[in-house]
């Protein structure tokens, strides 16, 4: 009995760490309003899981949430114009944009978004997260996937760390400017994953990054997450 309130208080606090964000300019921390409006309507047992969960657990916070989901052949459209604004705001920005299929990916190098060894968002490279934030809140069928990445250089643990608060500054600040956080998971993979040798400056500087990942909410997401749901 014991350790079954343990695990639920430590999920709750979960929970709730899950609905807040951090003002990027004091520092502070504040409840989400559409992170508290979707656990209203959800279940906070539905926002937990998709914390921890895969696509239909996500899919289902958004149902509550009042987010809509693409119909089939409108996705193809909807990313394309979606991948078209992003492209025109965030010009010049240092923020690199790809198109594979129905995804986006927004690369944010750590040379242009924060300083060496600390995770929080550049001032003067909030104007450019500000049109991205501006234009994921335009388009809100999407899931949002950020993550965070590290060089080579320091032990495994603190480059595991310093993924999860570079990923975690980068979605509170999104949120902070607007953007539903039900629909932002965060996750960091320290050096993981690099994208160049980190033998050089160079490739180092590259590797140390954040990443977005836009994908659809399609009808079929929803019709998972609720089998027999219709639109």
């Amino acid at each position: 009995m014991i350790k079954t309130r343990l695990m639920f208080a430590t999920a709750a606090a979960s929970l709730v760490l899950a609905g807040c964000t951090t003002n990027p300019d004091t520092g502070q921390r504040t409840i989400a309003r559409p992170a508290a409006t979707a656990a209203a309507g959800a279940g906070a047992g539905a926002l937990l899981g998709a914390l921890l969960g895969g696509r239909n657990n996500r899919a289902e916070v958004l149902i509550g949430a009042g987010i809509g989901a693409i119909a089939g052949g409108a996705v193809g459209g909807y990313m394309d114009r979606q991948e078209r604004e992003l492209r025109q705001r965030t010009a010049g920005s240092g923020i690199e944009v790809e198109r594979e299929g129905d995804e986006i990916n927004l690369k944010m190098p750590a040379g242009v978004t924060f300083d060496f060894n600390s995770s929080t968002v550049k001032p003067q490279f909030r104007p450019a997260l500000d049109q991205v934030a501006q234009t994921l809140a335009s388009y809100n069928s999407t899931f949002i996937d950020v993550s965070g990445h590290t060089d080579s250089v320091g032990t495994d643990a603190v480059n595991q760390r310093l993924s999860e608060q570079r990923a975690n500054a980068v979605a509170d600040y999104l949120s902070y400017q607007g953007v539903a956080r039900p629909r932002i998971a965060t996750r960091g993979y320290g050096k993981q994953f690099p994208i160049a040798s980190n033998s050089t400056e160079d490739g180092r500087g590259q590797n140390r990054r954040v990443e977005i990942k836009l994908s659809p909410v399609t009808e079929q997401d929803y019709q998972s997450a609720r089998p027999g749901r219709t639109m």
